[in-house]
């Protein structure tokens, strides 16, 4: 059976904010576009990592959940029909003869663009897994990397293990919901924000969060992949069992740049270069934005990624357009175009 293939303006790399918001901007532009994400839906990290947690820096928003923000940038893109392709990668980016782009998914779908726009972030990511025996019989069920509603853990005996932002962030937050929540960590000092690390011992004098210090993580008990409790031990070998339905470790990250580390562009760092006012890298036609662009004195924000998604989208059109002056508009005046 032959390959689906798609003809488009843009291709755009990472459904990630700053990814949705250059679907806006290019459709301000008149560019159609096809987005791929490795993720089986929109909103990249945000999604994944932090859906109920506020952010405070973007512009209009004294105060938004990230989880609200994507559904925000999903309807303001909305208008400009884009193609999502969720659960796949792009694992080939070919330049072809007739100077056009031809993307190879990890589907065998092909999409061939005039320019290509990578939003990737910090590229793939997956969650670091402590080494637990059987640990992968309870992942989805009583184990989670992931906190995507904080309604899903209450009334439920929560165990969190690690000591940076994340562990003390959603031990602060799942404190009202949970049952009980307990918090292992190898040593009393904590990695997170120092304000963070001065309520969670807060709660903990107040009784309403239990420090399990010094421990580590040593085995899971339970039974068909329903997780009854989690032993913990000192490096002594002194044990303790803590009666738990959930076990979320937080030991951060591990990210890979994948096939995009192969397409052959300019890289500082595992970052990929770009020419500022435009976002070009150093091949004709593909842009980076977000995350994973850098240029000196690049500040990792949202808000500069979608700075950057607006000069990346107009930098496209002179190359997916290139007999077709643009004439610069504000939206006041132009509105949404279709609309």
């Amino acid at each position: 059976m032959s390959p689906s293939v798609f003809e488009t303006d843009v291709v755009i790399v990472g459904a990630g904010p700053v990814g949705l918001f250059a679907v806006f901007e290019c459709g301000m532009v008149r560019l159609k576009c096809h987005v791929v994400d490795a993720l089986e839906s929109a909103g990249g990290q945000c999604a994944a990592l932090y859906p109920e947690k506020p952010i405070y820096d973007i512009p209009g928003h004294p105060r938004i959940l990230a989880s609200d923000l994507v559904e925000r940038l999903i309807e303001q893109a909305a208008p400009f029909a884009p193609v999502y392709h969720f659960g796949r990668r792009v694992e080939t980016l070919v330049r072809q003869d007739d100077g056009r782009w031809r993307a190879g998914l990890s589907d065998g779908t092909v999409l061939i663009a005039p320019t290509v726009i990578i939003a990737a972030g910090v590229g793939a990511f997956g969650p670091n897994r402590p080494p637990l025996a059987g640990i992968q019989e309870y992942e989805g069920r009583g184990v989670f990397y992931l906190v995507r509603r904080r309604d899903d853990f209450r009334d439920k005996r929560v165990v969190i293990a690690g000591g940076g932002d994340s562990a003390v962030d959603w031990a602060l937050s799942l404190a009202d919901v949970a049952a009980r929540v307990m918090v292992v960590h190898r040593r009393p000092k904590f990695r997170a924000a120092p304000k963070s690390a001065a309520r969670l011992q807060r709660l903990a004098d107040e009784g309403l969060i239990d420090l399990v210090i010094p421990f580590q993580l040593h085995a899971l008990e339970g039974r068909e992949g329903r997780l009854s409790a989690v032993v913990v031990a000192t490096l002594e070998g002194e044990e303790r069992r803590l009666d738990a339905d959930v076990l979320l470790p937080f030991f951060g990250l591990a990210t890979n740049l994948g096939p995009i580390a192969e397409w052959g562009l300019n890289m500082e760092r595992n970052l990929i270069a770009v020419e500022q006012s435009t976002c070009a890298t150093s091949a004709p036609g593909v842009f980076a934005v977000g995350d994973i662009a850098h240029y000196p004195g690049k500040l990792k924000l949202i808000l500069s990624g979608f700075a950057e998604a607006a000069a990346a989208a107009h930098a496209a059109h002179a190359v997916a357009r290139p007999d077709e002056i643009l004439r610069f508009e504000y939206s006041t005046t132009s509105g949404v175009p279709g609309r």
